[in-house]
């Protein structure tokens, strides 16, 4: 008898959560790892911000929340994507949740049946397959390729679409590859949507503020006749150094968030009072208040880029927003390295971190079993220092 539910028994677990679990253990054993395989920014969160936590705990905040959250941070959401994204919200429209990850599970278990089909732009963020197969939905994954910068084109989505196709998810930025969809692009995929009404869009934007590109961020909900069709999914974890605060939140059309309040008030109830009320002292900042962490990861990038055009074998492209790289490292298959062969992306990144001691991620967990991905929320001198040793073992 199987005690265990085959729900459980056959979720696969988080490939960037294992890696880091692997490069723990091996630091215990006394490896010196390089850690490049966690999307987590290595800044502190900022102080205007842990003053505001500070202040509510002697305010005494210490009560359930409201389950959809505080008025006051629903407020703050509000105003943040009128200022940022030109979207126009109501109280009912926001649900704030215990992270965005939290957000994406509700808006899957509220809105898919058994057997309703989900098209997921590869690469894609770890997590979204196995959210979608919980909610018993059907991932359906279009492949995308460095030399279009992973990003899904209108003909690719146009081909993609069945009578069971229920929705579209994705994130710009995205979360492998730091690609940034443009409004043009995003103006394209509307395109098609508008051809079939019922078809839905969970449009994570989680990376939103940290762009390089110098132009405004384009939201799928701003694009014309797809409000009313799209989830909006954010939260504070990346571009305010967050991740542990636990808070995101979505805009979506109201009877969405009220489906969204229920489940979520038979599951957690309200997130974390005392991280509402710093978010809300968040998201009524500028967002200028951050461009110096925006700024360094910049230089990351572009140093991380550089780094790799000397490692033969590692094939990149530019990203536009996010802290990632994603490299084709699919010249090195079948070859065979300090006695290892190499067959895919799992292989390569395995090795890389038992001989050169650097964790990344395997794109297989992101649907591209070609690619890694690597973090660069590390400081310059970690990065210098994991490519040289990447570039040592490969020799």
């Amino acid at each position: 008898m199987n005690l265990l539910s085959d729900r459980i028994t056959n979720m696969s677990t988080s490939a960037t959560l294992a890696m880091a679990a692997k490069a723990r253990e091996l630091r215990a054993e006394g490896k010196d790892i390089i850690g490049l395989s966690l999307g987590e920014p290595d800044f502190n969160t900022p102080d205007f911000i842990k003053n505001a936590a500070i202040e509510a705990i002697n305010q005494n905040y210490n009560s359930y929340s409201p389950v959809d959250g505080y008025v006051e941070l629903k407020e703050a959401v509000i105003t943040k994507f009128k200022r940022d994204n030109n979207l126009t919200y109501t109280l009912p429209q926001i649900v704030v949740s215990t992270g965005a990850k939290q957000s994406l599970y509700n808006v899957a278990q509220v809105m898919l049946n058994k057997g309703d089909e989900v098209i997921l732009p590869c690469p894609y963020w770890v997590s979204y397959s196995d959210i979608v197969k919980v909610a018993e939905g059907i991932p359906v994954e279009v492949k995308t390729s460095i030399d279009t910068d992973f990003k899904m084109t209108a003909s690719q989505l146009e081909a993609a679409i069945t009578p069971k196709t229920k929705m579209l998810w994705f994130s710009s930025p995205c979360n492998p590859s730091g690609s940034l969809y443009s409004k043009e692009e995003l103006e394209a995929l509307a395109g098609v949507l508008r051809k079939h009404p019922n078809i839905y869009v969970v449009s994570d934007e989680i990376y939103e503020h940290i762009n390089y590109t110098g132009k405004p961020h384009a939201s799928m909900a701003g694009i014309e006749d797809m409000f009313d069709r799209t989830v909006t999914v954010n939260g504070v974890s990346k571009a305010f150094a967050m991740t542990g605060w636990r808070v995101g939140y979505i805009g979506a059309p109201d009877w969405i968030a009220r489906a969204c309040n229920k489940m979520q008030g038979q599951v957690t109830s309200g997130t974390n009072c005392i991280a509402q009320r710093a978010v809300i002292t968040a998201l009524n900042a500028k967002p200028s208040v951050i461009n110096y962490m925006i700024d360094e990861f910049k230089t990351r990038r572009d140093m991380v880029l550089q780094l790799l055009e000397d490692i033969e074998g590692f094939k990149t492209n530019t990203p536009e927003g996010a802290f990632y790289v994603f490299p084709d490292v699919s010249f090195f298959f079948g070859k065979t390295l300090r006695g290892k062969t190499i067959h895919n992306a799992t292989d390569f990144s395995l090795y890389l971190l038992e001989e050169a001691l650097v964790a990344t991620v395997t794109g297989d967990a992101f649907g591209n079993p070609d690619c890694i991905r690597i973090s660069y929320a590390a400081s310059q001198e970690q990065i210098k220092e994991a490519v040289k040793r990447i570039k040592a073992a490969l020799v």
